[in-house]
């Protein structure tokens, strides 16, 4: 099946977008020209799943920013909902997370990113998260969406690696732990 992949960045107090979805935080950070690993991760990775949320946050940026193909998971969109110079970029599905992985595994994807603060925590939810790469940008927001919601269960995460930056920001690698049968 299909393995799923975060790459986020959240403000220190925990969130990935204000309450608005804006990133207005996150785009006046200083751009020191550190490599994050993005463009390295992103070779990786067969495509995007994404929420509604967090599409509509990129289709304000000026230029799409994903050559790869990108599935927003939406359940009040429709494939009309796309803008005629994203079609056959962009498909819209109102699959749960389970559903969207063993589609996109039947059409070949080894690899997906998974993005959104609501979609992360469904998919960490059902189980199909493989590992997470967080950036903390040093700002303070407030309020926002949460990177991760409420949990049932403890999640074990095993570090990989972690690094900080000039800038002040710093990454840490997780591999999310499989949950053991007590």
């Amino acid at each position: 099946m299909t393995s799923g992949h975060v790459f986020i960045a959240t403000s220190l107090d925990g969130f990935v977008a204000r309450e608005n979805h804006a990133l207005d935080w996150l785009m006046k950070q200083p751009n020191t020209g550190e490599d994050a690993g993005y463009d390295a991760f992103m070779g990786c990775m067969d495509g995007l799943v994404m929420g509604r949320g967090s599409y509509e946050t990129v289709l304000g940026f000026e230029n799409w920013p994903y050559a790869k193909p990108v599935v927003v998971l939406s359940k009040t969109m429709t494939q009309a909902d796309v803008p005629d110079a994203l079609k056959g970029k962009v498909r819209v599905s109102a699959s749960d997370p389970a559903e969207i992985m063993q589609e996109l595994s039947a059409e070949g994807w080894s690899h997906a990113y998974v993005d959104g603060g609501k979609v992360v925590q469904s998919f960490i939810r059902a189980g199909l998260v493989e590992d997470i790469i967080l950036t903390q940008i040093p700002i303070l927001i407030g309020r926002g969406v949460r990177l991760f919601g409420d949990v049932t269960a403890d999640i074990d995460l095993e570090l990989v690696s972690s690094r900080s930056f000039k800038s002040g920001m710093v990454q840490s690698h997780y591999r999310l732990m499989p949950v053991l049968e007590k």
